[in-house]
């Protein structure tokens, strides 16, 4: 037994003499991100201090490029409320009418050749809304949650009320469609079909927009905003896409798809509940991941390697709108194809993706010229064939490469 009792010493002995000893010792790996240094060796050992830091910055690094392109339909649709409350000081009834050059200048995805009625809706605030089209009114109206995905497209007159997410179901909604929003957010579009643009904004002030709450006494009519021009409706960039992310976080329920990504922020500083405070480090973090983030958006853009973008072989027209109205793939939800598409655009809704020949639509882009080997860009002057057969064909991307060459 003394024997016994005497080895066991030795051996624990021998043993914390070896860890002692092993701790002295490190081992380098060379990676992407740099020489990180491990105690001992890789397998059984403990990074440094030093490369604990760096491992953590990288991972705060890459969650954050990672965000920015999770967060792109979000922001986009975030800056389209904030363009329309700060800049044209819209509210809760106004409608903003876009139909001459200037007052389109600056918002993504318009046509210069199309009247536009939008306005949004804040069920945080708001409540209930309804949104009336009268009988007599030849609209369609589509409405999309802030990840833009549609909510309901009206494409007949009558009341069409809108609840906030998680509301109590109403008693009284005979007479009313009845459509529950995921989000608080909402933006509207709205095309009327008249002859001239003065018709047209007739039209929308019968377009009625009020709370549930104001149903037996609605207004006579909506109030109209003629912008002179729009700031760029695309999302900020710097600090500032941040700070709008984190707020429409904070105002927005997180879906089931995007808590692991919710979480993710929590490091950087956005946190649902709580305000968007980066300390020093953070923001350091933040601004260099949001110049990279663009970067690899404008990349996964320009181009695509969706199977979503395919067009036809051999040409170098690609499908722009390479996500589906809901964004949902069969086992899993869109992200790259999400944000090619909101990249440089904003709303998408079925009739956007038409297949079919005949009266229809399609969003096509072209990016490089017909050899493929250069980009197209400003100051470059660009000609566009169009088939005789073809009524009409917009290569919407030779714009927006416009502005960006400038």
């Amino acid at each position: 037994m003394k024997l016994i009792h005497t080895l066991k010493c030795v051996t624990v002995f021998g043993l914390m003499f070896a860890i002692a000893s092993s701790a002295m010792a490190q081992v380098t790996v060379n990676t992407r991100i740099g020489e990180l240094e491990f105690t001992h060796d890789f397998e059984n050992g403990y990074p440094t201090d030093e490369s604990i830091a760096k491992l953590y910055d990288e991972m705060d690094f890459q969650r954050a490029t990672q965000a920015y392109i999770w967060a792109i339909p979000i922001v986009s649709a975030a800056r389209w409320h904030q363009l329309d409350r700060e800049d044209h000081g819209a509210k809760l009834g106004d409608i903003i009418i876009r139909s001459t050059f200037d007052q389109r200048l600056g918002m993504l995805t318009i046509n210069n050749d199309t009247f536009y009625a939008a306005f949004d809706l804040h069920l945080d605030e708001s409540g209930p809304t309804v949104i009336e089209i009268p009988q007599g009114i030849d609209a369609r109206g589509s409405a999309l949650d802030m990840w833009q995905r549609p909510i309901a497209d009206m494409a007949k007159p009558g009341k069409y009320l809108f609840m906030p997410p998680g509301a109590k179901e109403l008693k009284d909604t005979k007479g009313f469609t009845v459509l529950e929003s995921p989000q608080n957010g909402v933006i509207v579009a709205i095309r009327l079909f008249a002859k001239t643009d003065k018709e047209k904004e007739e039209l929308s002030k019968k377009v009625l927009i009020y709370p549930y709450s104001k149903r037996n006494n609605p207004p006579k009519e909506s109030r109209l905003i003629y912008p002179k021009t729009s700031p760029m409706s695309a999302p900020p960039r710097g600090m500032e896409y941040w700070k709008l992310l984190a707020d429409i976080i904070n105002k927005e329920p997180v879906e089931e798809r995007d808590r692991f990504m919710v979480a993710m922020l929590k490091r950087l500083g956005i946190e649902k509940g709580k305000p968007f405070k980066p300390h020093a480090h953070q923001t350091k973090i933040l601004t260099e991941a949001v110049l990279v983030g663009e970067a690899m958006a404008k990349a996964n853009w320009a181009d695509r390697q969706m199977e979503s973008a395919f067009y036809r072989k051999g040409s170098n027209w690609e499908i722009a709108t390479t996500t589906v109205p809901d964004q949902r793939a069969k086992y899993y939800d869109e992200l790259d194809g999400r944000a090619a598409w909101f990249y440089e655009a904003v709303l998408n809704n079925v009739a956007m993706h038409s297949s079919k020949p005949g009266k229809t639509q399609v969003y096509l882009g072209g990016y490089r010229d017909s050899d493929g080997d250069s980009w197209m860009a400003a100051p470059t002057t660009c000609s566009m064939f169009q088939p005789t057969h073809h009524r009409r064909l917009f290569g919407r991307s030779l714009f927006m490469m416009s502005v960006i060459g400038q």
